[in-house]
């Protein structure tokens, strides 16, 4: 899939969603993107698996891993083109871990993979899970970058990069015509 034929699934897919949101971050918007709404299609999501491993330029790495819960299907499918394991962190008591009974070895080399970069929150979280297991963070991967001009100080890629109009929520327009808001993101 080209980038346009990218965009074109994602909207297709109902990945796309206008209206009134209250992101992760706080911030108001009038659009908000569902990446798992286009991940519900196993040979979609397959081949954006196999995008996201040809988009890696670095080492291979020895594992992927994702945050629960938006990383989970893509970075299987990008572990399963790699060739490597899949393991993902989730929330316990507002931290990133590791439970179900994976783990991590040390000098383990290690790409995160998401299907969202938003504010980086969760990346960096499940970073410094693996730092705590004295792996190495090669990179890390996501479907869409919308984090702006705010890099992570390691490597990472993204198929589409995407800004999204917000607002502070003292001016956001949509709340001054009373439009209801919604709040969709992961973090309530």
């Amino acid at each position: 899939m080209t980038t346009t034929e990218i965009k074109k699934y994602l909207k297709e897919s109902g990945s796309f969603s206008g209206g009134h949101f209250i992101l992760s971050s706080g911030l108001h918007s009038p659009d908000y993107i569902q990446c798992s709404l286009a991940l519900k299609k196993p040979k979609k999501a397959e081949e954006l698996g196999i995008m996201l491993k040809k988009l890696w330029k670095g080492d291979k790495p020895d594992l992927v891993l994702s945050p629960a819960m938006g990383g989970l299907i893509i970075g299987h499918e990008t572990a399963k083109d790699f060739g490597v394991d899949f393991v993902f962190t989730e929330r316990l008591n507002r931290k990133m871990v590791l439970r179900r009974g994976f783990k991590i070895d040390m000098g383990v080399k290690i790409i995160i993979v998401e299907d969202v970069f938003t504010t980086g929150k969760s990346t960096m979280e499940t970073y410094e899970t693996v730092k705590a297991y004295g792996a190495n963070v090669l990179g890390a991967l996501s479907i869409i970058n919308r984090m702006g001009k705010k890099k992570f100080y390691f490597p990472h890629e993204s198929l589409l990069k995407i800004d999204l109009k917000v607002y502070s929520p003292s001016s956001c327009p949509l709340c001054k015509k009373g439009l209801l808001a919604q709040k969709p993101g992961s973090r309530n």
